[in-house]
């Protein structure tokens, strides 16, 4: 069967268009192809599927085969094959995805025929600690926590998948110490990713250690839930475009200071196409 493989700002997916070329989602070889010297190689699976009530259906596989509820990059890169390649005939589209309906809206360069940027709407962000899920009651922001020896204050916050996020510099030898160890944290139910951000000049700079993926070059969700704990903690203002910078590039980030929805707006590139056997 045929596959595209995208990247959103260095987080890189395998697409797989399951409307017009059905297989079933399949974690095993999701596996198997993600790894980056025996197969593809990708941070995951995206399989697009029929609508469920909306144009179209997003399901995502780590690398690790691990279902993920959410992905930002990933949605992205869904959103423009949708576009690009028909399956949606639209600028304006709704996707339905493990945290539920999510809209998105594309962009066109004038002198290209295929979409640029990508906005979506990514909902409301989830506050309550054991709706993220973590073992806390009420929001915990900027509560202080303790791992591995190293303490920090963190903010926990779901975009349809779970966040830990600190602003603290901890020193880059932490950094890479408490990725890891952090993602598999007993004081998170279904694990989590991990977010180590600096503010600096007005803008975020953020590494990722993504949970079923360790560390990647971008996290649109963790982007997303870094921003509104920036916000929360007066960091960088609400209802205002913030540029957030992850190793793979840069996102232009919204929160709605009613909590009601977060934008995301960033590119999606293809980067080449392939046919390859989806069961051996």
């Amino acid at each position: 069967m045929k596959f595209w493989k995208y990247h959103g700002i260095g987080n890189d997916f395998i697409v797989l268009d399951c409307i017009t070329d059905p297989v079933p989602v399949d974690p095993a070889w999701c596996e198997q192809v993600c790894n980056r010297h025996f197969g593809i190689g990708a941070d995951g699976v995206l399989y697009i599927l029929p609508g469920q009530g909306t144009d179209i259906t997003m399901r995502i596989i780590n690398a690790d085969s691990s279902e993920a509820e959410m992905c930002g990059n990933g949605i992205r890169c869904v959103a423009k094959h949708a576009v690009d390649s028909g399956l949606v005939d639209k600028d304006e589209f709704t996707i339905m995805t493990g945290r539920g309906v999510l809209k998105a809206k594309v962009r066109k360069d004038p002198d290209d025929e295929y979409t640029s940027f990508v906005q979506i709407d990514m909902g409301a962000p989830i506050l309550d600690a054991r709706s993220v899920p973590v073992d806390f009651d009420g929001r915990f922001i900027d509560q202080p926590f303790e791992a591995d020896g190293v303490k920090f204050h963190a903010n926990a916050v779901s975009m349809g998948n779970p966040h830990f996020i600190t602003f603290d510099d901890i020193g880059e030898e932490n950094v890479r110490r408490l990725g890891p160890v952090l993602e598999k944290h007993p004081f998170f139910p279904k694990k989590t990713n991990v977010e180590f951000a600096q503010v600096k000049d007005g803008k975020i700079h953020i590494t990722v250690y993504e949970r079923g993926a360790a560390w990647t070059l971008a996290c649109g969700t963790g982007a997303c839930a870094t921003t509104v704990a920036a916000a929360l903690n007066g960091l960088v203002p609400f209802d205002t475009p913030v540029d957030v910078r992850l190793p793979g590039g840069w996102l232009k980030i919204t929160a709605d200071s009613k909590l009601g929805y977060v934008l995301m707006e960033g590119p999606a590139e293809l980067v080449y196409t392939g046919d390859i056997d989806y069961l051996r």
